[in-house]
């Protein structure tokens, strides 16, 4: 009796470990987008301790005043400009809220009106401060608060015109790409990966423009109010 044929084992399935590109795609693109959002974070947790080396400063400065020379003869700067400076910071960072709400709606024409007027008032703020330096009524080593405030007051033209910048590059990139996003929803829209980092960018500089207003306000009040 002839033997059957001869069946070897059977061969096991190919299994492949490689990601569908798709997918692969949309994964490095929520990398790039979560590396965005934890950048901001981090770059606004630098600007503090920046900040908080200067309030503190300015504490303890004035309570370890033991001979009234603080602040001899209540010098100040210019109240007036002090006040537009800081009005100018928290108005531009409404504006770029207010765009942000729009954008999310896929109102691209509103949020680019309050991004470029955004930049507006940060020209204004830097430009203001800057002038307010050409004109102060006292020396910089007078006293404790003197001292203070020059320390601040690079430092405020320096981020006022960072966070300007960055608002500025990111109003132009969308202008650039607006052709490019139209049939896809729009900016606020589009699922395209171009779009997507934009918006990622945008949430970034509202945020840093909704910190700077925090900080305007606070050291407007230690300068120019107690």
């Amino acid at each position: 009796m002839a033997d059957g044929p001869v069946t070897g084992p059977s061969t096991p399935p190919v299994i492949t470990d490689e990601l569908d590109a798709a997918a692969e795609a949309e994964f490095e693109l929520q990398g790039v987008e979560g590396s965005i959002w934890t950048g901001t974070r981090l770059l606004i947790g630098v600007v503090t301790f920046l900040w908080a080396g200067l309030g503190f400063a300015y504490f303890y400065l004035r309570e370890s005043d033991s001979q009234t020379l603080w602040r001899p003869h209540h010098v100040t700067p210019s109240t007036l400009l002090g006040t537009l400076i800081a009005l100018s910071v928290v108005v531009g960072a409404a504006l770029a809220g207010y765009g942000r709400s729009n954008l999310r709606q896929g109102r691209y024409l509103d949020w680019a009106v309050s991004a470029w007027a955004t930049v507006g008032f940060g020209v204004l703020a830097a430009g203001l401060q800057i002038w307010e330096l050409t004109r102060l009524g006292f020396l910089p080593g007078l006293s404790g608060y003197t001292s203070v405030f020059i320390g601040f007051a690079p430092l405020n033209i320096a981020f006022i015109a960072g966070g300007t910048y960055w608002i500025e590059t990111s109003a132009a990139r969308a202008l650039r790409l607006r052709a490019v996003l139209a049939d896809t929803g729009g900016l606020g829209l589009s699922p395209l990966s171009d779009a997507r980092v934009l918006r990622a960018n945008i949430e970034g500089v509202t945020y840093f423009w909704w910190y700077m207003a925090l900080i305007e306000v606070l050291f407007w009040a230690l300068f120019y109010l107690l």
